[in-house]
Order: structure tokens, then C-alpha cells, then sequence
């Protein structure tokens, strides 16, 4: 795990891989609780019967924005920031699903560095992320997910 405490610290990755963080198993619980909180009760996510005879994935499938709003917990096993007075969900760009990830499957994040701006003492942070599948060729998903960070002076 790499430790950033400022915005020297963080530049000096420009460029390069962070990290792998662990797997993680998305389960049909998890799936059920997103679309509880998200509305969004597509049978393919929330009906396994019905999934496993009607769907081309034979299973339930995990919404791919449940997959997207794994960045923040899965960035946190790959980098550590400390010293921080606020962080910002700032934005997703260029993102691209790229494979279903069927219920039970184990994901990770993969992470790197794109580009570092300090803006007047908030470090804007674009991290390339990839979220891996376990066995699985393709990515759930490929793109840039933008942090903002506030540091104790």
C-alpha cells in the first residue's frame, strides 16, 4: 500500500501503476441491497430463478453501476491518504463496461496514476481504473475515476 500525506507525494507516481487492491465477492445480497437503494429491481439482477433460464449469463448479473461504486473502498486498499482534511468523489470519465460480472464472481481494482494538478492547495487526482474479474479475460470495467483532495497544510 502506498501512503500519500501531500501533494508532493502523490505527484511523484505520475505515470505509474498504484496497485492491485484484494478480490472482492459480490454476492446476490449485495446486488439486492443496490437495487433496493438505487430502484432499480431489473430481474436479471434480482431474480435468480428467472436469470438462470432467461438470461445469456445463466445468473444473476451485478448492475454495473454497484461495480462503479466499489472505486472508493477499493481505491482505500490500494493507496492510503493521510493528512487529509477532505476528499471528493470528483468524477468518472471515459468509462466503459466491458463484461457483466455474474453474481458470486470476485472482483479487484487496478489503478494508476494518470495525471496530478495541484489547483491552489486542492490536488486533483485522475486515476486510470480497471476493475478486474478473477478468471475472466475481460475487465467489468475500464476509465478514469477524478479525486479531490484537500490537505492539512
Amino acid at each position: 500500500m502506498i501512503t500519500i500525506s501531500n501533494f508532493q507525494d502523490f505527484e511523484q507516481y505520475k505515470g505509474q501503476e498504484l496497485g492491485i487492491s484484494a478480490y472482492h465477492k459480490i454476492t446476490q445480497d449485495q446486488i439486492n441491497k443496490f437495487a433496493e437503494a438505487t430502484l432499480d429491481r431489473q430481474w436479471i439482477h434480482t431474480d435468480p430463478e428467472r436469470a438462470a433460464q432467461e438470461s445469456p449469463f445463466k445468473a444473476t448479473i451485478a448492475h454495473g453501476y454497484l461495480t462503479l461504486s466499489l472505486i472508493p473502498y477499493l481505491w482505500q486498499q490500494i493507496v492510503s491518504i493521510q493528512n487529509l482534511k477532505m476528499e471528493i468523489n470528483y468524477g468518472v470519465e471515459s468509462l466503459r463496461f466491458g463484461q457483466a460480472v455474474r453474481v458470486d464472481s470476485e472482483v479487484r481494482l487496478k489503478a494508476k496514476l494518470s495525471d496530478i494538478v495541484n489547483l491552489r492547495g486542492t490536488v486533483k487526482a485522475t486515476v486510470e481504473v480497471t476493475l478486474e474479474i478473477k478468471d475472466e479475460k475481460k475487465s467489468a470495467f475500464n476509465g478514469e475515476a477524478v479525486f479531490l483532495y484537500h490537505f492539512h497544510s
